[in-house]
């Protein structure tokens, strides 16, 4: 598995799901409560990966994954 590292706000949702069903690792840096933090996003074939400092998030369906990327500005606006 690859990984590839980019901004907040970078890329659209789609482009970010589609990176990551194809195998890619993304940390999305993130900016909050005064300071930066990664987040990884992933997908093993079955379960979608939101692992946030605080808490690992996770989906079995992509359309669960897309809200989860939106609802925490992962993705451009």
């Amino acid at each position: 598995m690859t990984t590839e590292v980019i901004e907040q706000g970078e890329c659209d949702a789609e482009e970010l799901l589609d990176r990551i069903e194809n195998g890619t690792r993304i940390v999305v840096r993130t900016t909050a409560f005064g300071g930066e933090h990664d987040v990884a996003l992933r997908y093993d074939g079955e379960t979608y990966y939101c692992d946030t400092p605080t808490r690992l998030h996770r989906h079995t369906d992509p359309d669960e994954m897309l809200q989860c990327i939106r609802k925490h500005g992962y993705c451009e606006a």
